[in-house]
């Protein structure tokens, strides 16, 4: 039978079908040499014409590998970026936020959500006033989230190791993202001071150079850090909450741990909207701390607002329990997209760093 013979005589013609050969025995063949059939007698050679296994070329490195693999450096330049574009894009809103945030407002700057006062604020101050101080914010968020980034990967998987060797713990995010929230606001805290000042209504600063100057000479050094206190009492809460959601959220959305922007961006929203509900009357705490509000310092007696109890005390002398609440909208809203910018940005850039250094690696 003409199939024997050419099992038997090697597969130098491979799988192709011959002079007269029918369609079936060429089938039949193809079925054998893919499995194996027919090495011994051709010397092994068979084997060789098997189709080669098929490549996803799309397939890179693990994401679940990647982290031990990324250097300090691959998270300091992803975390600076990833600030600069959280910072940069939702700052109108920010803007907003601080204005919303007011104990006693100025009547022309009473609103009654974000979008009115977005409105108001472009029709009534010119399109560019939500903008106004965003170049110290975006100076200070580079080096600030590069910190945070970096201390948060270095101590989650140091943690991690002790806790949970091989796993994960949601201890160790929280611990991590507590301490790299020392690091953050040390860099963050006095462009935060500026910026909320220059956000403020009727604010007298229209160049950052005009509001440092003027805090320096009539507060001193330290007003740049009044609020720093605050601004770790609320934000060590604040990244605790955040960064043990993200890292449930990523546990159930993407248990591969891959990079996954969909739910990069889920988690990171998701978790940024559930931190800053809970910690809003922080933040009107530090808010108060920061722009020293003219009206709000009229009720306390001590001059400059100092400190976490007497931010409280004054806030709830002004407003009541109610004014702990004031702008939540606005800082949910806010932190929303923010965190969901922050995360997605961050894990792309952490994704693309080190899979361009692991080829570039190869290749040598």
């Amino acid at each position: 039978m003409e199939l024997e013979g050419r099992g038997a005589g090697g597969v130098a013609g491979g799988p192709a079908a011959g002079p007269g050969r029918s369609p079936g025995e060429s089938a039949l063949l193809d079925g054998w040499l893919q499995r194996g059939v027919g090495r011994g007698a051709g010397g092994g050679e068979a084997g060789a014409c098997r189709p080669p296994v098929r490549q996803d070329p799309d397939t890179g490195p693990d994401y679940e590998a990647l982290p031990a693999g990324a250097t300090v450096t691959t998270h300091m330049v992803a975390g600076a970026v990833a600030g600069i574009l959280e910072h940069c894009v939702m700052y109108p809103i920010d803007c907003v936020k601080t204005r919303m945030q007011s104990l006693q407002p100025d009547p022309a700057a009473r609103y009654r959500n974000v979008l009115e006062a977005l409105w108001r604020i472009i029709r009534t101050e010119g399109l560019w006033r939500p903008m106004r101080g965003l170049n110290v914010t975006a100076t200070g968020a580079g080096p600030a989230h590069a910190l945070y980034f970096a201390c948060y990967e270095k101590l989650k998987k140091t943690l991690s190791d002790v806790i949970h060797p091989g796993g994960n713990s949601h201890i160790a995010n929280g611990a991590a993202g507590c301490v790299a929230t020392l690091l953050h606001d040390a860099a963050m805290n006095p462009a935060e001071v500026v910026k909320q000042r220059m956000q403020m209504y009727n604010s007298p600063y229209h160049r950052v150079t005009d509001c440092v100057r003027a805090v320096w000479q009539n507060e001193g050094a330290s007003a740049f850090y009044r609020s720093y206190t605050t601004q770790l009492t609320m934000n060590v809460p604040f990244q605790a909450i955040h960064f043990m959601t993200y890292e449930f959220l990523q546990e159930h959305f993407n248990p591969q741990r891959r990079y996954s922007p969909s739910s990069h961006v889920l988690s990171g929203a998701c978790a940024g909207a559930v931190a800053a509900a809970a910690t809003t009357p922080l933040d009107v705490c530090k808010t108060l701390l920061n722009t020293q509000e003219s009206l709000a310092l009229n009720s306390n007696i001590t001059g400059h607002i100092t400190g976490m109890a007497s931010a409280f005390r004054t806030v709830y002398q002004v407003g009541g329990v109610t004014a702990y609440f004031r702008g939540v909208q606005a800082r949910v809203i806010y932190q929303i997209p923010s965190t969901a910018i922050a995360w997605s940005v961050y894990e792309f850039f952490k994704y693309l760093i080190t899979k361009r250094q692991q080829e570039w690696r190869a290749s040598k």
